[in-house]
């Protein structure tokens, strides 16, 4: 279990219940020094100070707020520790929202659990997860961590109590200038579009893999074993072209997706939707059903003439 990395109160109404905020995930991605090509040396940042233009050890520096271009306020830890914040010592619960009613874009990415700290906080932790776990709303609470306050939303996940920090509503940015302007969409097209949504909808995401990862990990450990590093996998055929039918498109998508799934015979040929396309192509294949017999009598009167021919020289 990794280390706590706050310690502190969840206030709720005139409850409290004591916590340890522990992160709820992990980083797995593959991280990179800097070195210098030509020797392979490592490349290291150094921090030096403008006033005496010599290197400075981390506990020698500071924060500083930039107030104008040649300006800058310090500001120590022990005044920011001090602030007279209600959130500085607690995770506050201000409201509790529908969950439906959360916007995912506020999500930041960053989830803790949060671990009962002591026998005191068992029931009332208890208490909150039960209440929670028992109908669809999330807690919204404020946490001052880090130097800024926070909004995080609290839910439970088997049992325990986790948190989401959220972005603040100012820091969502107006998406109305970016919104494409509205093109055609037929009702068939969106219906064929929902059933690959339909087809592709699973309960279990936890089988998917970083591919990236684990091909970055291989031309590692090919490199360290002056092994030649794996061939790149190509690209399936059908993929990375232009789509000219958008209802073809979605219809192949759909059997790709009900192959994938198993879906064969009967429960392949359910959801099948007509084809909207169909009576216009009709014509070309009457033309083409034309051309065949003339081709036809064409190639037989070449037949007949040839033994013709062949009698007169004779």
């Amino acid at each position: 279990m990794p280390r706590p990395l706050w310690s502190g109160a969840i206030s709720f109404g005139l409850v409290t219940i004591p916590v340890k905020l522990v992160s709820a995930t992990e980083d797995r991605s593959v991280h990179f020094h800097q070195v210098h090509t030509e020797d392979g040396g490592r490349v290291r940042v150094r921090k030096f100070c403008e006033v005496e233009d010599r290197e400075v050890s981390g506990g020698e520096i500071g924060k500083g707020f930039e107030v104008s271009k040649d300006t800058l306020i310090a500001v120590t830890d022990a005044e920011l520790e001090s602030m007279p914040l209600p959130t500085a010592k607690a995770i506050e619960i201000v409201a509790f929202v529908p969950a439906a009613s959360i916007d995912p874009v506020r999500l930041s990415g960053d989830s803790y659990f949060l671990q009962g700290d002591g026998q005191v906080a068992a029931k009332p932790y208890a208490l909150i997860a039960k209440a929670l776990a028992r109908n669809t709303k999330v807690a919204i609470a404020k946490l001052a961590w880090h130097g800024r306050e926070r909004l995080v939303l609290l839910r439970v996940r088997d049992g325990v109590l986790v948190a989401h920090v959220l972005k603040w509503h100012d820091e969502i940015r107006d998406p109305a200038e970016l919104a494409p302007k509205e093109p055609e969409v037929t009702d068939s097209e969106i219906d064929e579009a929902v059933h690959l949504i339909d087809s592709m909808t699973t309960d279990d995401i936890s089988g998917y893999r970083d591919t990236y990862r684990e091909g970055l990990e291989a031309v590692i450990e090919a490199k360290a074993e002056n092994r030649r590093p794996p061939e790149p996998r190509t690209q399936d055929e059908g993929q990375g072209g232009k789509v000219v039918d958008l209802m073809a498109a979605l219809q192949e998508s759909v059997r790709k997706a009900q192959s994938a799934r198993g879906e064969t015979g009967k429960d392949a040929e359910i959801h099948e939707m007509p084809e909207p396309k169909q009576p216009k192509k009709k014509p070309a294949a009457t033309k083409s059903a034309k051309k065949a017999p003339a081709k036809k009598a064409a190639k037989k009167a070449a037949a007949g003439k040839k033994p013709a021919r062949r009698q007169r020289g004779a």
